[in-house]
């Protein structure tokens, strides 16, 4: 059970209290996140932080345009650790050679300016970082929206690309003195209950109404000492779709013996909170009550146990169908779900364990454990199981965990994050696959509504999914079994790195400077950008009115990863899956704005202008969406809005803080209005701005705007709150590159 007190709380005797107001300024500073961030604030004031990070990861999907936003911007070499990580296109399976390209891109950067690299099959990122740099009292900032290490006591942040720009350029990572929120944990999970079950009651809990947005979660309570650091992980990496900022969870004998597994046991300090600890709001979880868990399409908070799931399957799974003709419009709908019930038994087509999430040591020992001598029995069937690091794959291989899972009919893959985000195993037309990851939004696994197809994802732990395939694909929960294996918080894997001291680049702090970077076609440069005019006028090119706008939607997944690299190139994959008609609309407004700068002041312009200087006015377009920017920390998903010419996004609010702070880095302005549904925008209209760039000089936090629908005019206010300072000047330059390129 999952209990939230919506009111402060104080950690006093091993227990917790309500809080005096009082008590607030002393008791802030005695919590675990207090004292990471005051090691790593460089302000001077703990209200505006300042963060200069210890590490920092990106995969090749990220990679590339990190390093060349740095390149635009001056950088010499790499201030801090850098890993550089192959796991997201590593399959180098579409678009001919471009993904290995990227990889070579990368181990040329890595050899220049002096950073790791990791390559293709070795270690999904997550898992490299906490098996080589998480660290208790450390900080590490990723380019991945799953950056959560706080089972090894870190601070960890995922971010849009931009925001390790900063760090490559000896800025810091800027953020206000944060919410932060006890998660106390008690009792020991039942036998069948994995981590996967813990994240997904916690998710369902606290993401629908906000509870812990762009907080710090610090975990600790007696619970904690009954799970292995497998377990904690695995909760801890999916604290990402509870929508918080970060995690961090209080060390012990097991998270030192785990780092001296590791070879770092240098780097274990005890943390826990001290008598006095404030925190904002507390989060209880009785681990002893929490049951097998399944997230239905189309987002992780849609779960229930699987018990509750059974006993309603069909009323659920109509939902399911409902949803999916809602939001996809398909000609062809496949069959049912309800189908897929047979006898009452909800029979599913596929099951995949895999990534930072699911392919961690213990949950493929339990898999292993609970097929070996059985058989998945069903030819419609399949698993497949991916181990998410090298290392963690050879102790699978040599206690014949691996053995026992192929005899049983598993496929065995390589380290790979495909599953996640779909670029791997998908299903067919109509397919439900089960899944041990971290996402289950449209997509993520692999299929084209725009093309009349559909599959889904439904996640759940890796117990459950064992169980489900022994049973030929009924959806069976863990506890179910006669036979149930016990997860021990003692278990660690045997961490042998030979594999990685043969085929790790390791090169920090040797950096390389006559080292030449190797640019495959595809790889190419960012546009320009021209700092912000005196005067907008805006087009509306989308309007989303769905509840939240998931990065996935803002620039899809999966194939198009392949052209991160290419700016111009990927685009044209902007809101495909969501508004396949933004393109055409953005760019006919860009055209005329490159009209306007080249001073070829046509018909068209002038009509586009409404009778504004074309000297210093510019045109653009927009972005309406009432909560955009749910889940990935993909910064593409703002700078494709750029490329195309955006200039603006208008919403409520902002799912996330890493969206938001994509918005800015690329020029953009992230304008919230109160108003929003009621104004009724809708793609044509235009939003005129009188004035834009001397508000934002001045210091403004709400600007008047005109908006304009079908010819009527009416008076708006858009509000531009917590902006910093370093905000407007990035705005005002155009983006992040023009910003620094001119300091």
């Amino acid at each position: 059970m999952i209990q939230v007190s919506n009111h402060s709380v104080v950690y006093q005797d091993g227990a917790l209290r309500p809080a005096d107001a009082a008590e607030k300024t002393a008791g802030q500073a005695r919590t675990m996140a207090y004292g990471i961030f005051a090691r790593h604030n460089t302000s001077g004031d703990m209200a505006s932080l300042q963060l200069k990070m210890d590490a920092m990861a990106s995969h090749d999907i990220t990679y590339v345009g990190i390093i060349q936003t740095a390149r635009a911007s001056g950088l010499q070499q790499f201030p801090l650790p850098y890993v550089l990580t192959n796991c997201h296109n590593s399959l180098c399976a579409v678009g001919g050679t471009i993904n290995e390209d990227d990889h070579v891109f990368g181990l040329s950067a890595a050899r220049k300016y002096g950073g790791e690299f990791v390559p293709a099959h070795q270690a999904v990122i997550h898992s490299y970082m906490r098996e080589c740099y998480a660290g208790c009292g450390k900080m590490i900032l990723g380019s991945d929206s799953h950056t959560r290490y706080g089972a090894f006591g870190t601070l960890a942040f995922g971010e849009g690309g931009p925001e390790l720009v900063k760090q490559l350029l000896n800025r810091t990572y800027d953020i206000a003195y944060p919410k932060v929120i006890a998660v106390y944990l008690t009792g020991k999970p039942r036998p069948g209950v994995g981590p996967q079950d813990v994240a997904l009651d916690l998710i369902r809990t606290v993401f629908t109404p906000g509870t812990v947005k762009n907080a710090v979660l610090e975990f600790f309570g007696p619970g904690v000492a009954n799970l292995s650091m497998d377990y904690r992980c695995g909760i801890d990496v999916m604290t990402t779709e509870t929508a918080c900022l970060s995690s961090v969870w209080c060390t012990d004998d097991t998270t030192r013996r785990c780092l001296e597994e590791l070879g770092r046991g240098d780097q274990y300090a005890p943390m826990a909170p001290a008598d006095g600890a404030w925190y904002d709001n507390l989060v209880e979880i009785a681990l002893d009550e929490v049951e097998p868990m399944i997230a239905l399409p189309f987002h992780p908070s849609n779960a229930y146990t699987i018990r509750e799931f059974k006993a309603n399957a069909a009323e659920l799974l109509h939902g399911v169908d409902e949803a999916t003709r809602a939001q996809f419009e398909l000609k062809n709908p496949p069959a049912p779900l309800t189908e897929k019930l047979r006898d009452g038994e909800f029979y599913v087509d596929q099951a995949v364990i895999a990534g930072c999430s699911g392919g961690t040591w213990q949950n493929l020992m339990r898999t292993a454990e609970i097929l070996k001598g059985e058989s998945i029995r069903d030819m419609a069937f399949g698993l497949s199981v991916y181990p998410a690091s090298q290392p963690t794959f050879l102790d699978l291989a040599k206690n014949g965990a691996l053995a026992d899972l192929t005899a049983a009919g598993a496929t065995i893959r390589s380290c790979f994050c495909g599953p996640c985000f779909g670029a791997g195993d998908v299903p067919a037309n109509g397919g439900f696959s089960i899944r041990h990851s971290t996402r289950n939004f449209p997509n993520r696994e692999g299929s084209k509504p725009g093309n009349g197809q559909i599959a889904y994802v439904a996640l759940m732990d890796a117990r459950s999914i064992a169980a489900t395939a022994r049973n030929g694909g009924r959806l069976t929960a863990a506890t179910e079994l006669d036979f149930i294996p016990e997860d021990r918080p003692d278990e660690l894997y045997h961490f042998d790195d030979a594999v990685y001291r043969n085929r790790i680049y390791h090169g920090v702090g040797k950096p390389q400077p006559e080292t030449e970077l190797v640019f495959g076609p595809n790889i190419a440069d960012w546009p320009e950008q021209v700092p912000l005019p005196e005067n907008l006028v805006l087009t509306v090119c989308s309007a989303i009115y769905d509840a939240v706008t998931t990065t996935d939607e803002l620039i899809p997944s999966g194939e198009t990863s392949s052209y991160r690299s290419n700016p111009l190139g990927l685009a044209e994959f902007t809101l495909s899956r969501k508004d396949p008609a933004y393109v055409g609309r953005a760019k006919e407004i860009k055209a005329l704005e490159l009209k306007r700068r080249a001073g070829e002041i046509d018909d068209a312009v002038t009509a586009a202008l409404r009778g504004f200087d074309p000297a210093d006015t510019g045109l653009g377009s927009l972005v309406m969406a009432l909560r955009p920017g749910d889940g990935s920390a993909r910064e593409q998903a703002a700078s494709c809005q750029r490329v195309l010419g955006g200039v603006a996004n208008i919403a409520l609010e902002y799912a996330t803080k890493r969206y938001r702070s994509n918005v800015v880095n690329w020029g953009m302005l992230p304008f919230i209005s109160a108003d929003l549904e009621s104004l009724g925008i809708a793609p044509g209209d235009q939003v005129v701005l009188r004035g834009i760039r001397s508000a934002l000089e001045a210091k403004a936090d709400s600007v008047d705007a005109l908006l304009v629908q079908n010819g009527a005019e009416k008076a708006i206010t858009l509000r531009l709150p917590n902006m910093a300072d370093e905000e407007r000047d990035i705005i005002l330059s155009g983006c992040l590159i023009n910003y620094y390129a001119g300091k």
